[in-house]
């Protein structure tokens, strides 16, 4: 039967079987780069803490060896250099393409950010145009022998997001959320576009799951109680983590040293990272 029948082909005489099948809207990357895994960092709203996830996860899969590469999606509000330190301006290039800023660590990295001089300049492009650039940082840009590339995406389903899931040879996605039940809505249409564009969810996280006082130990729910493992169980996917609010977390992000973590609040993520590897 072919792809897009709905009856027995066999019978008919339409020559359905000889239709071609939909062509592919992956694109290549550059001549010069492999990519072993590409990982996309979804959220279904902004401010859920993906570009944080990110981040930990870039210096955690570094930390074990391994030759980590962010692509910041996130075209409009790109707040990944701001977590390593990297500043505007630094992007060298040659007929071979860009070539991405190293942190002090030697994750590579390329954003938006990185390509202007004025970083609170805002980015007032339409969506194809955010889209084309997203592709461009794949296609153009001379990524080395990259064991994981994290893809950092704006929140939502839109124009980035559906760009990433087609464009690029994407191994799965991770879906950040927060405790809220608002939120929990917003994560189901994140797993039904995964769904939808045939990307496996490798797992939940839920970011500001609880605030631990420094004094008594006690852990408080500010945000409320946790749905994730309701949610997860709905979708029969796996909560990979969840993360507490950390002020010196923060306070590393600020300071552009995220590398600098000393916490294994994303050590259960990497370890099913890893085994991506074997």
């Amino acid at each position: 039967m072919a792809e897009e029948c709905t009856h027995n082909c066999s019978t008919c005489s339409s020559n359905c079987s000889s239709r071609e099948k939909p062509e592919s809207l992956r694109v290549e990357g550059n001549s010069a780069t492999h990519v072993k895994h590409v990982i996309g960092i979804v959220s279904g709203k902004g401010g859920v803490g993906k570009s944080l996830v990110t981040s930990m996860l870039a210096v955690e899969m570094q930390r074990r060896g391994y030759q980590c590469a962010i692509l910041d999606a996130d075209i409009t509000g790109p707040s990944i250099p701001k977590s390593f330190g990297l500043k505007g301006g630094d992007v060298q290039g040659s007929e071979l393409g860009m070539f991405p800023p190293k942190t002090k660590t030697g994750i590579e990295v390329m954003s938006l950010n990185l390509l202007v001089d004025e970083e609170s300049k805002p980015v007032v492009w339409r969506g194809p145009v955010i889209a084309g650039t997203v592709t461009q940082f794949w296609t153009d840009v001379v990524w080395n022998e990259v064991d994981y590339m994290f893809v950092d995406m704006p929140p939502g389903t839109g124009d980035v997001p559906l760009t990433v899931f087609q464009s690029l040879p994407l191994d799965g996605i991770i879906i950040v959320s927060s405790p809220q039940e608002l939120v929990s809505l917003i994560v189901e249409k994140a797993v039904n576009m995964a769904s939808l564009m045939n990307v496996p969810v490798l797992g939940l996280v839920e970011n500001y799951s609880y605030f631990t006082c420094p004094d008594c130990g006690k852990k408080h729910r500010i945000y409320g109680e946790s749905h994730i493992m309701e949610l997860a169980a709905s979708h029969s996917i796996p909560v990979l983590a969840q993360l507490p609010i950390d002020p010196k977390l923060a306070a590393l992000c600020d300071k552009g040293i995220i590398e600098l973590m000393e916490n294994d609040y994303v050590a259960p993520i990497a370890d099913v990272l890893e085994g991506m590897a074997k």
